[in-house]
């Protein structure tokens, strides 16, 4: 798995290290059952605190997506590229929404159907 990150995108560390997972799970290039390179490893790669990889990781973890198994490591949860791809359409939608001046409140009422 090859992931890379742009220093110069706004967004936290964490969040990019996140998207960059989650991204490679939706286009299969980590399929569920596959071991993620450590924290550690992948903080090296990348050139940033272990300590924001791992925040990234939980996220994923929280979401679902991958699966944190003590003596095996991290790996791709089943099920995950189709949440993964979800997550990715959610996130845009926020931002499309967000762009638009349209709040998460606003927004979770319009998927609720309670506003027109």
């Amino acid at each position: 798995m090859l992931l890379r990150l742009d220093k110069t995108d706004t967004r936290p560390l964490h969040e990019q290290v996140a998207a960059a997972i989650r991204r490679a799970v939706a286009e299969g290039e980590c399929r569920p059952g596959d071991r993620l390179p450590s924290a550690r490893d992948l903080s090296a790669t990348l050139d940033i605190n272990v300590n924001t990889v791992l925040r990234g990781l939980r996220e994923l973890r929280d979401e679902g997506l991958l699966e944190f198994r003590r003596g095996r490591g991290i790996s791709v949860a089943e099920g995950a590229p189709a949440r993964s791809g979800l997550q990715i359409k959610v996130r845009e939608l926020i931002a499309e929404a967000s762009r638009l001046g349209y709040s998460r409140t606003d927004l979770i009422d319009m998927i609720r159907g309670t506003t027109t």
